[in-house]
């Protein structure tokens, strides 16, 4: 770890982690319902010289509980040392109790290990770094990542089944109403082309049983012809279901996300069908990448700079994908602005982005930066200003970090099936196995 200010540039004098809890409205998935609240991590590093980069990922004990150790280590490191971030994160040890090898639920992804834990929470503080050193420089973060391809990137309409409100009338407002059906679907996805100008749409599937999900696929291709369309019941279907479902959506689907739990059974369905599969399950990781790739399991990655442990990770999944001609996307979580802003930048640096990225942003009415990130004709602008060209916004980060003190724990850690239980009609609920149907 390189402590030299003179040759390396400006060290870390401060390291400052606000846990926050977010507002997220009741979007149902596989496991359950979203709680309403999500807690993220907000990090922020100040240099020697008085200048602070921002970071975000997820804010849950396990990512926590690292990362405070972790910033500890990292006063007096030099900020454009960025290879000297994951030896130290190396060093930090992992609570083994937050190893369960289950599907970690807060990004919906594969088994979670220590290397995920420690790549999801260093990806924070390599943006960080990378936001400071492009203020320094008076460089964006697309131009210390080798330049932008692109001026724009292109977003997909992320579309959920999902209750009016959460039970009880717990969380946040809004007037999206309950879809729970094709209709509230298509309905879902007008309004956000009018509001956003998306054109394309991925609707997160697995809730209901797959027939009802065709039902509402068909819907959007008849409302919304030619447009790209997605469905990603995140793992929640067995090879045969998954192989019934591509042959019902053949030629109606861009491609198949996750349709069956686990690359072995990924590999199964993609011998039996020429629908594309794409992942953010499967391959979550480097050590991965070998076994879906020479099984052709996965025709698609939806990167995500919080799995691979930052932006410069991500242009690296980028080139092998490039060498095994596999489609490229990227994948969205519960993110605020300061990960959308990140996400922009290095997505405008990829040359073989393949197809528009998934963003729960729309969805998410509060944030932590000063100026809403706006999508015009499903694009979102890429930012030239140093840094990420985002800025904090301290009223509402202290706003956030009071409610994350203010909780009882209790939503401090995402847990959609505990949310699902919430509901008097789902009291008995418990994550469902999968494959589920």
């Amino acid at each position: 770890m390189n402590r030299v200010a003179t040759a390396h540039g400006p060290l870390i004098a401060e390291v400052r982690l606000t846990p926050v809890l977010v507002g997220d409205p009741p979007l149902l998935n596989v496991h359950g319902v979203h709680q309403p609240y999500t807690p993220r991590l907000i990090v922020e590093i100040v240099t020697d010289g008085g200048i602070t980069g921002v970071g975000e990922t997820y804010g849950d004990t396990a990512y926590l509980e690292l990362a405070r150790p972790y910033a500890a280590g990292l006063v007096g490191h030099a900020v454009a040392d960025l290879n000297g971030l994951f030896t130290l994160m190396n060093m930090v040890g992992v609570d083994a109790s937050q190893v369960d090898h289950a599907v970690d639920v807060g990004g919906l992804r594969g088994a979670r290990t220590a290397d995920k834990l420690r790549l999801s929470v260093v990806s924070a503080f390599e943006v960080a770094c990378l936001d400071a050193l492009g203020k320094v420089r008076g460089e964006p973060v697309h131009s210390l990542l080798g330049g932008k391809v692109r001026d724009s990137v292109a977003y997909s309409a992320y579309l959920f089944y999902r209750w009016a409100e959460h039970p009880g009338g717990a969380g946040e407002k809004d007037t999206w109403g309950a879809a729970l059906d094709p209709a509230g679907i298509v309905a879902q996805a007008r309004r956000l082309v009018r509001e956003h100008g998306f054109g394309s749409f991925k609707l997160k599937g697995g809730v209901f049983p797959p027939e009802q999900e065709i039902a509402a696929i068909r819907a959007l291709a008849a409302a919304f012809p030619g447009r790209p369309l997605r469905l990603d019941p995140n793992g929640g279907w067995s090879a045969a279901t998954s192989l019934r479902v591509a042959a019902e959506l053949r030629g109606v689907l861009e491609y198949l996300e996750d349709p069956a739990p686990g690359t072995a059974a990924m590999a199964e369905v993609s011998r039996g069908t020429d629908v594309p599969l794409a992942t953010n399950m499967c391959v979550t990781a480097f050590p991965e990448i070998r076994e879906a790739f020479l099984t052709d399991a996965v025709q698609v990655v939806l990167s995500d700079h919080h799995y691979w442990g930052g932006l410069r990770n991500t242009r690296e999944l980028a080139a092998i994908c490039r060498v095994f001609g596999v489609g490229l996307s990227m994948h969205s979580n519960t993110h605020l602005g300061i990960s959308l802003a990140a996400m922009n930048h290095v997505a405008a640096t990829v040359p073989n982005l393949d197809h528009a990225c998934d963003s729960h942003y729309p969805w998410q009415s509060e944030d932590v930066i000063t100026a809403r990130h706006v999508f015009r004709d499903g694009q979102l602008t890429v930012c030239d200003a140093p840094g990420l060209g985002v800025e904090l916004d301290r009223g509402a980060l202290a706003r956030l970090h009071r409610r994350w003190l203010e909780d009882d724990g209790t939503l401090r850690d995402r847990d959609d099936a505990r949310a699902m239980r919430r509901a008097p009609e789902h009291a008995g609920w418990t994550t469902p196995a999968l494959p589920r149907w």
